[in-house]
């Protein structure tokens, strides 16, 4: 957790603090000679590696259940290995040193997250602090410190990591608004920008339709059809348009051929370069042909071709399509191109 102080600081004084309570150990064996030095040096031991793992930059900001469990069974075993060489009808001073370390040891554990094993060691130290001394010796010795330490812990620790989890909810709400704003923002610029372009293509006929008050002759009226299919392009065809490929698109209309283009963004990857290439290329095979329907479309991403162009001259009377029947006999393929992403040969 990133609470604003350095994570080395918060270790370094939690490992002078660990360190403290061997110390005190060591100078309690020159004031209180214990029955036997060997128990208490394991106590020594056993706390050091445990303050040493749950210390180490290894792991997760959580600690393992390994090395929770360990440092629980640490904290049962000291206090059966030094109060078994102690006298509890005695002063005994530094020599209880291991309440404090129980204490700290288990703070350490609740801070990175393992609360119940926390309680569960000092818990564990008030029971055999009782059995052992009696109640009264748990404000004497400094049990209850422990168990207020672990509780300050716990405390802190949750609300930390209810903060963190808050920071991090509001960090995501914070994104997903940012990106809300920028696709508003996206989609009123292109709303911008495609009446920018209608209006452009349409000002001249609109002009015309207000001179005349709305009377025009046939071929005013078919070119007022032409220009709707030319605004509907710049809303379908997207970046399948430039100036040469609309300019051949309204020569193609105008000559009686139906175009359709279908940008289903298959080429936002293209370089300029390679864009500019495609649609010239699609501008000339539009030039080139003089089939009734003509449609071209976009290749998903993933594949060598750009975009197919296909053109399709009706054969026969052409009665069949007028009834709305699917004859393949009456349809024949002018015109077959795909146009590929990278400069290479054409397919035809």
């Amino acid at each position: 957790m990133n609470i604003g102080v350095p994570r080395y600081l918060i270790v370094g004084m939690a490992a002078l603090f660990s360190a403290y309570h061997l110390v005190l150990a060591t100078y309690s064996l020159t004031q209180h000679i214990p029955h036997s030095m060997g128990p208490i040096f394991v106590a020594m031991a056993l706390y050091a590696g445990a303050s040493i793992l749950s210390l180490g930059p290894w792991g997760p900001s959580r600690m393992t259940i390994w090395m929770a469990a360990f440092n629980l069974a640490v904290v049962i075993a000291l206090p059966l290995l030094v109060t078994n060489e102690l006298d509890p009808h005695k002063s005994n001073g530094y020599a209880t040193w291991y309440v404090a370390a129980v204490g700290t040891l288990m703070t350490i554990t609740s801070t990175r997250r393992r609360h119940t094993f926390a309680w569960i060691g000092v818990g564990f130290l008030v029971v055999q602090t009782v059995v052992w001394a009696g109640p009264g010796a748990l404000g004497g010795i400094g049990v209850v410190g422990s168990v207020v330490w672990v509780a300050v812990s716990h405390v802190l620790s949750s609300g930390m990591a209810k903060a963190t989890r808050d920071a991090q909810r509001f960090a995501l709400a914070e994104r997903e608004a940012t990106d809300w704003q920028a696709a508003q923002e996206a989609h009123v610029f292109e709303r911008q920008f495609r009446l920018g372009q209608t209006n452009t293509m349409a000002i001249e006929m609109l002009r015309q339709i207000e001179k005349s008050n709305g009377r025009l002759t046939e071929e005013q009226r078919l070119e007022c059809l032409h220009l709707e299919g030319a605004i509907r392009d710049e809303i379908r065809g997207r970046k399948l348009l430039n100036d040469a490929v609309r300019a051949e698109v309204m020569s193609a209309r105008r000559r009686g051929a139906t175009v359709s283009l279908l940008d289903e963004g298959g080429i936002d990857d293209l370089s300029d370069a390679d864009l500019e290439r495609v649609l010239n290329r699609l501008a000339a095979a539009l030039a080139s042909t003089d089939a009734d329907r003509v449609i071209a479309r976009t290749v998903p991403e993933g594949s060598d071709v750009a975009v197919t162009v296909v053109g399709l001259r009706t054969v026969g009377d052409g009665s069949a399509s007028a009834l709305g029947q699917e004859s393949a006999e009456e349809d024949e393929v002018d015109l077959w191109l795909e146009i590929p992403r990278a400069s290479a040969s054409l397919v035809e």
